[in-house]
């Protein structure tokens, strides 16, 4: 495993589950990552050959975090995936608390089916939650309200809609969380990501977005250079769905939705090397080789200064 930069007082733990926290834990709010897959997970569905059918550590959930603080036992869940029962199952394991599903809200970046499907299991055929709150951009809540099976948990009260908006700050608990629109594929919903700013350090969670040249001159929203989104946050989980164009064999992905970890890497090139390393690359596609860790493409990344995600690992909001 590569050394991080011990600024970013990253503490990595095993993929496979959550390890139990300290007897005395020195971070009272604390980022831990549930999964860091595309919205299909890896392996996916009508890929027979993947390796990870016959070796389970190869195994990568949907891309979903939570923050836990300890103070107030509180649990926030970002992305509500398809994988959410055994997310969190390891949360649990990870930070237990006395209620189900003990979540204190749940924030959704937009409607693509990796970010949201897991709702469906807070409701009457399954755990029959009660009122949890989730927060939502406008046409999010519109079309959850609006479409079955979605407006059944709405109903039944299984969920209750907490409305957001772009750039306007949400405080829960110790948190302040900003959603911020990006460009990417809006067939139901905007697309946000989040600055989640905890007591002591902040972190970046923007797990799509079509391209960082589009979103500065993008008339839709608010433009951004994410070079500057980066330097005000401590760490920041960034959009890396496709290693490189080729890696789908017979297709060219130029114009694919999303930014190339090369192409990232070679934008982000004469950045300190501080801020390099505040990026955890996320959301790999089951195409992506950096999922695998023997992948070549992996110490590519750890040599020009970046980080990977990995199911697990934990990040200090709050001392």
């Amino acid at each position: 495993m590569k050394t991080l930069c011990g600024a970013l007082a990253l503490f990595l733990v095993p993929t496979t589950a959550l390890a139990q926290p300290e007897a005395e834990p020195r971070c009272t709010v604390e980022l831990v990552v549930l999964g860091v897959a595309q919205d299909g997970g890896a392996p996916q569905m009508g890929n027979p050959d993947d390796p990870a059918w016959a070796d389970p550590s190869l195994r990568r959930l949907a891309t979903s975090i939570a923050v836990v603080d300890r103070s107030r036992e509180e649990r926030y869940l970002f992305e509500a995936t398809p994988d959410m029962r055994e997310q969190l199952q390891r949360l649990d394991e990870f930070y237990p608390v006395d209620t189900a599903p003990g979540l204190d809200g749940i924030f959704l970046t937009h409607g693509h089916v990796g970010h949201y499907a897991g709702l469906i299991f807070l409701g009457f055929e399954s755990m029959g939650a009660r009122e949890v709150p989730v927060h939502v951009m406008p046409s999010m809540g519109a079309f959850l309200f609006s479409n079955g099976p979605w407006d059944q948990l709405v109903r039944y009260q299984n969920i209750v809609l907490e409305g957001i908006e772009a750039g306007e700050p949400a405080t829960v608990g110790a948190l302040t969380v900003t959603p911020f629109e990006v460009p990417h594929r809006q067939e139901y919903t905007e697309v946000v990501g989040f600055r989640i700013e905890g007591p002591d350090r902040t972190a970046l969670f923007l797990p799509d977005i079509d391209s960082w040249e589009e979103w500065e001159t993008w008339p839709a929203g608010e433009p951004a250079r994410i070079e500057e989104m980066i330097a005000s946050v401590d760490v920041a989980y960034l959009d890396a769905t496709f290693f490189a164009n080729g890696e789908i064999p017979g297709r060219d992905m130029s114009g694919f939705p999303h930014p190339f970890i090369t192409h990232s890497m070679d934008r982000f090139a004469d950045l300190p090397a501080e801020e390099k390393a505040k990026i955890r690359f996320i959301h790999f596609n089951h195409t992506n080789p950096v999922r695998f860790p023997d992948a070549p493409e992996r110490e590519q990344v750890f040599e020009a200064g970046f980080g990977l995600a990995d199911e697990g690992e934990r990040y200090c909001l709050g001392d």
